[in-house]
Parts: C-alpha cells; structure tokens; sequence
C-alpha cells in the first residue's frame, strides 16, 4: 500500500508491570510477573509523579532493571511511578519476513505456571497436535515430536536427567515425569554371579539341611527376579529310603506350596547292590524368583531324608575322587 509522505511505523509496544516505590532508585521490570530487558532506555516512556523522565538524564537501564537519578537523591514510597512504556525496535513491517526472526530477537522465557515456547495444535477436537521438528543441517529432513492427542487428555512434563548418558542405558521414569538414565527392564540380565564347590556334605536328618551349594547377590531394584541354576552329583541313600532336595533364599524355602516336597530326589532299593556305594547322579535345579528386595539374599541348596544316611557331592562310601565340582549361578533379571 503506497502512503503520501512518510511511511507509518510499527513497533512491538509493550506497558510493564506497575512499581510500587520505597527507599531505593533501583527496581525489577517485569511484564506478567517475568523479567523484562528493554533494548535500551531509549526505547521507553517512563512517567514519575505525572512527569515524563528523560532517558540517561533522569533514569538508565541495565538488563532487567531501571535504575532512577531523581533530583532529590533517592525515590521513596511517597513517589509515584505512573508507567512505563517501551516502545520496542521500531519495526518496517507489521509481520516480519520469512527468516527475518534470530535467536538474538526471541527471549522465551518460562515461568512456574507457564511454558517460555507453546506449540499450538490446529483447534479441532481430533486434527493434528502440537509438533516440533528437528531438522538436519542441511534442512532437508527431519524428526518430529508430538503431543498425545485430544481424546487422551494428558498435562504432564519430562524433565531430562540431571548426568549425562552413558552407553547402553535406557531413558527411563520414575513414574512422575523425572527421567534418568538406567538399565532397560523386559528381562534384562542386570548382573550374573557364580560359585564353583567341591566340597561335600552328608545327612542323617528328616528335616531341610544346607549344603556348600551356595550363593548371595543384591538385586538393583525390587522389581528385579533372580534366575537361580543350580548343578551338583548326588550320591544313593541307604537301601530303601530316598533323599530330597530343595532351594532356600535365606530361610524361605522356594518349594514350598507347590504340592511337591522338594525340588529333586533320589531313593535306593535293595537291588542296587554296589552301585548304590559308589555311582554318583547328577542333580539341576533352576528357579525364577520375585524377592521383591534390594538387600543382600543369599540362595542354597538344602537336602534331608526320610531315614538311613543321605549323600550331597559324594557316593556312599565317600570316596574323595567321587567328590565332583558342582556350581550355583544366581543371574539378576530387569523387569
């Protein structure tokens, strides 16, 4: 549109928050509540007691502040500050051109109660949401990130972690919105632990004994499960009894309720003859345990009979070379 004479001008007019006075020169300028940096004091209006103030002479400004040099020396609270108007950079055009606005020429600045940049969807209950995208440098693709949508209702933020990442972690919640860098779940091996023995232990007992087949660990988290595989060589009771096998993690024992006593066994019959003195057979037991701790627990193997004498890692007749290397590996499971 052509103007006859000089061309209107249109500049980013801004009134700032009101200023009650009191005993100093100095005061914060705030618009909204959220600091305010003018340009200059150039660019402001500033009326004090109905008097329009001279910039430099009678005020100065520096960053957010404004700073007065009244004749009388000092403001007090009997002083009015009736405005303050910055006028901004006076703009050429009303809406700026494409790529005209610089990282120097925005200020988003958030507050408790509000977001510094909001990225509006297109007003419709079920169109598009919000989207930010993060282009390439060449500007030719990019990621986009988008709010849920409409129907889903969701105010909440994520807050990034305070350290930076490492390899192989996961981005993860605590379930308020603090996110933090730590192992992924799904059944994640977080950390596996093994013991080898070649120790052996017999029983003559009907109630649970331990064994040397033993391990601790400490889970991370207790969402954690703990994988227990358990290998050792057991040796034949005396004739016609049988002796049984099972796992504790401290003094719980993991069997029980399952309808079963024990999670392995061995007997002996009268026809077994010698080689119920001197054959081994091998023994597994594996468990996933929920111990729902993060404290140190420790997993055994316990055996007992139900009469006569029975055998863990060795053979009737306690030969050293029937003493076999077993081994317990307890693995912690991410959930």
């Amino acid at each position: 549109m052509a103007y006859i004479g000089k061309e209107p001008q249109v500049g980013n007019y801004i009134k700032l928050d009101a200023i009650s006075t009191s005993s100093t020169n100095t005061y914060n300028l705030t618009k909204d509540s959220v600091a305010f940096t003018p340009e200059s004091a150039l660019h402001m209006l500033v009326s004090l007691n109905g008097v329009i103030q001279s910039p430099l002479s009678s005020f100065s400004v520096s960053g957010s502040t404004i700073t007065f040099l009244p004749s009388s020396g000092t403001l007090s609270s009997s002083d009015t500050i009736d405005f303050i108007l910055v006028l901004g950079n006076v703009l050429d055009i009303g809406t700026p051109s494409d790529s005209t606005v610089t990282n120097a020429k925005t200020n988003f600045a958030s507050s408790s109660s509000a977001a510094g940049l909001q990225i509006k969807g297109d007003g419709t209950s079920s169109g598009t949401s919000g989207t930010l995208q993060l282009n390439c440098s060449l500007n030719t693709h990019g990621i986009k990130l988008a709010s849920p949508a409409h129907t889903h209702g969701q105010n909440y933020t994520l807050t990034f972690p305070t350290t930076a990442p490492s390899a192989n972690k996961a981005l993860i919640t605590d379930g308020s919105g603090n996110l933090s860098f730590g192992d992924a779940g799904g059944g994640t091996v977080l950390q596996t632990l093994q013991y080898y023995f070649a120790s052996s232990n017999a029983t003559s007992s009907t109630s649970y004994t331990g064994t040397d087949c033993q391990l601790s660990i400490t889970p991370s988290a207790t969402t954690s499960k703990v994988l227990i595989f358990a290998r050792f060589d057991v040796g034949y009771p005396s004739t016609n009894n049988a002796t049984t096998f099972t796992l504790f993690r401290d003094s719980t024992d993991l069997d029980v309720g399952s309808g079963r006593d024990g999670f392995t066994a061995i007997g002996t019959s009268g026809g077994l003859g010698n080689d119920a003195t001197y054959q081994l057979q091998q023994r597994m037991i594996t468990w996933l345990d929920a111990p729902s701790s993060t404290s140190a627990l420790n997993y055994r193997v316990y055996f007992k009979v139900d009469g006569g004498t029975g055998y863990f890692n060795m053979n009737q007749n306690g030969d050293a070379a029937s003493k076999p290397t077993g081994c317990i590996i307890l693995q912690e499971i991410g959930a």
